[in-house]
């Protein structure tokens, strides 16, 4: 009888730091993501307003998510959003379910802390993920955030 599986996040903890920080994307999406250790510096310096979670499958750290929690997106509390920071999937386990996953489970966070919508933010480009977003159920909006696009998903 075969055990299968399901991915499961996790909170960082000194046992799967390592593992986190040595989550590499593809080199060509590079341009598009920050590298964990950005996502964890910047889940310092904004407790609460962080959500970071290693992906992990069996075993094995696949990927990083980081969703943002009650930010004021203007700077003057007049836009409250929440929705997925950071998603960075180790290269080698691109294409089997993790980002998908781990969307899915952010949207869940979200919907239990009474969110009604999961905002992401884009880098255009061949290699971004847009298609990603937009096959999952986001909406591009016309807003843009230094130079990034901005999806919404209703929840």
């Amino acid at each position: 009888m075969t055990t299968v599986r399901a991915p499961r996040l996790e909170k960082i903890t000194p046992a799967n730091l390592e593992a986190a920080l040595a989550l590499r994307v593809r080199p060509e999406q590079e341009f598009a993501v920050d590298p964990v250790a950005h996502s964890l510096a910047e889940a310092y310096v904004r407790p609460g307003k962080a959500w970071p979670r290693v992906i992990v499958d069996g075993g094995r750290v696949v990927g990083f998510v980081m969703a943002f929690l009650d930010f004021d997106w203007r700077d003057d509390g007049t836009d409250v959003r929440s929705g997925l920071w950071r998603l960075n999937i180790a290269a080698d386990e691109q294409g089997r379910g993790y980002g998908r996953f781990a969307v899915n489970a952010v949207a869940e966070e979200l919907r239990r802390r009474g969110t009604n919508a999961l905002h992401v933010t884009w880098h255009p480009g061949a290699h971004g993920p847009e298609n990603f977003y937009l096959t999952l159920g986001f909406e591009k909006t016309a807003e843009k955030v230094n130079d990034e696009h901005v999806g919404v998903l209703r929840l």
